[in-house]
């Protein structure tokens, strides 16, 4: 008998379609103040990219993804006043992202691990995010799910500022600090290019 190989798709490449997708970024605040403090919550409005692949069997094969977000697009969400929302929307683009001298964040990945089950994969993905001029190995892991001609692919990662050579973050007149940690959550759709 002779093992039947499995059938191995040609490469399929998905763009992302932002206006239905989700991308959220979570601020934790910390110190004497913290349990009357703000966690900002920051949407992350304006990216784009694309994720190709091949399908072989269970896995996904020559995966790569690419993704650029707009730094002046994201904003600070959540039940605060006005006033808190401006100061930490402005300390947020001029000098946590400094926004103007870098309006890009890359996150690129040329490995994706990926196995799964019909139309459903859990993916691996050993990517690097360029932000504020600093690259760093940034690893996701996200849940795939595949319908004809769409994708969704959701998850959560987190990453330290430090990494990135920013400062810790006050605001409101020095009653907030944030910590380090800011934790990412996504639910992002694409769209089969033909």
């Amino acid at each position: 008998m002779h093992a039947t190989r499995p059938i191995v798709e040609e490469a399929v490449r998905y763009v992302i379609d932002s206006q239905s997708s989700e991308f959220m970024v979570q601020a934790f605040s910390t110190g004497l103040f913290s349990a009357f403090a703000h966690n900002p919550k920051i949407a992350i409005r304006d990216f784009e990219g694309s994720l190709s692949f091949r399908r072989l069997g269970g896995t996904l094969e020559d995966a790569r993804m690419e993704m650029r977000i707009r730094a002046g697009s994201l904003a600070v969400m959540g039940d605060m006043s006005e006033k808190d929302r401006k100061e930490i929307t402005e300390r947020m683009h001029d000098e946590v992202l400094r926004s103007d001298a870098f309006p890009e964040i890359v996150y690129e990945c040329l490995r994706v691990a990926a196995s799964g089950n019909g139309n459903l994969f859990w993916a691996a993905l050993s990517g690097s995010l360029t932000l504020r001029g600093v690259n760093r190995p940034q690893p996701i892991s996200a849940k795939l799910s595949l319908k004809e001609g769409s994708l969704r692919a959701a998850g959560e990662f987190s990453l330290r500022q430090s990494a990135y050579e920013i400062a810790p973050v006050t605001a409101v007149g020095g009653t907030i600090r944030l910590k380090d940690e800011l934790k990412f959550s996504f639910d992002i759709a694409a769209r089969e290019q033909g």
